[in-house]
């Protein structure tokens, strides 16, 4: 296994980096990255940047918004948080696992005294409260899994730059991010270092013998730079053009909120768009071109399940889609 640790703290680049690592770099070699970035929000491949994020909040403090290339929910980055990246080939690892990734993680933080768990569906707990959420993006056999670790991240900038969907709580008990997250160093029995916290994260899954790191070459920084400049920096990328629908339906599954706004006609799907924290490996656009034109009667869960539902949203039924789509 390769290791990259990013001299940057600018999320278009660091989102540049792992995508040029994923694409371009040997394919015979695994590779794990550290990385930071400071004051951004990063949000999931499928979400609609105006809904998970406080404009006026991210306008008026500088905030970046930055979309990455896997599915999943919204993050706030500072440098009170850790980014790590794993990418190798997939192999015999069938579909979204996230606990071969996250368990060198669980098991560090356990070794420093933090009580870790890996639970639901992409996160690491510590006394119940989330200070880590993973996501994955899958092409062609190769696999990235990356997650972001908060090790002393500012929670009130957290709770004040993210919107919170009502649908994505399923009590009244959760009232805010605030109060659904937490920090290493808040649960921690003494304050951990970011130096100390790399050094220990890495002997876990590098081991402690020398580490071949790669150095980026003159050429590898090009290659980042442009990808930064024609894509990930991007208002483009990051928001997209807003589309106007005439029906929005959402609800939270336990895989994750699905959002679908859609127009419809005569009892047909004249366009539809899927956005939320889901994770799938299949383009979600795929999904939606195939549901286009279709009768919005009880033959649209057939339709469904004839299209691999499991590949753009992995964990949700075709008849759960489809009783959200007819509402």
């Amino acid at each position: 296994m390769r290791y990259i640790e990013s001299d940057s703290h600018d999320p278009y680049y660091n989102l540049a980096l792992e995508e040029h690592v994923f694409n371009d770099l040997p394919r015979d070699e695994s590779y794990f990255m550290l990385w930071q970035n400071e004051n951004t929000i990063v949000i999931g491949k499928y979400q609609n940047a105006y809904e998970e994020v406080n404009q006026k909040v991210v306008d008026e403090r500088g905030i970046r918004v930055a979309r990455r290339l896997s599915g999943g929910g919204a993050v706030y980055h500072d440098l009170g948080n850790l980014n790590f990246t794993f990418i190798a080939d997939q192999k015999d690892v069938k579909g979204l696992n996230f606990r071969i990734f996250v368990e060198p993680v669980v098991e560090t933080l356990r070794a420093l005294g933090v009580p870790a768990e890996f639970t639901g569906r992409n996160d690491i707990l510590v006394n119940g409260m989330k200070i880590s959420g993973n996501s994955q993006y899958v092409k062609e056999g190769r696999v990235m899994h990356h997650g972001c670790i908060m090790l002393s991240t500012d929670l009130g900038k957290v709770a004040d730059a993210l919107r919170v969907r009502e649908a994505k709580f399923q009590s009244r008990n959760s009232k805010s991010v605030r109060s659904r997250v937490t920090t290493i160093n808040a649960q921690a029995p003494r304050e951990i270092t970011m130096d100390e916290f790399k050094s220990a994260l890495k002997e876990r899954i590098l081991g402690s013998g020398e580490v071949e790191p790669y150095p980026l070459t003159e050429q590898d920084r090009k290659t980042i730079d442009e990808l930064r400049c024609a894509k990930y920096s991007t208002w483009q990328w990051n928001y997209g053009s807003p589309v106007t629908f005439e029906m929005r339906r959402e609800t939270k599954f336990p895989a994750g909120l699905v959002t679908v706004d859609m127009t419809a006609k005569d009892g047909r799907i004249e366009d539809i768009h899927f956005s939320g924290d889901f994770f799938g490996n299949g383009p979600i656009e795929e999904l939606e071109k195939a549901l286009r034109g279709a009768v919005l009667d009880t033959g649209l869960v057939r339709k469904i399940r004839a299209l691999d539902l499991d590949e753009y949203m992995a964990g949700i039924s075709p008849e759960e889609l489809a009783e959200l789509i007819r509402g």
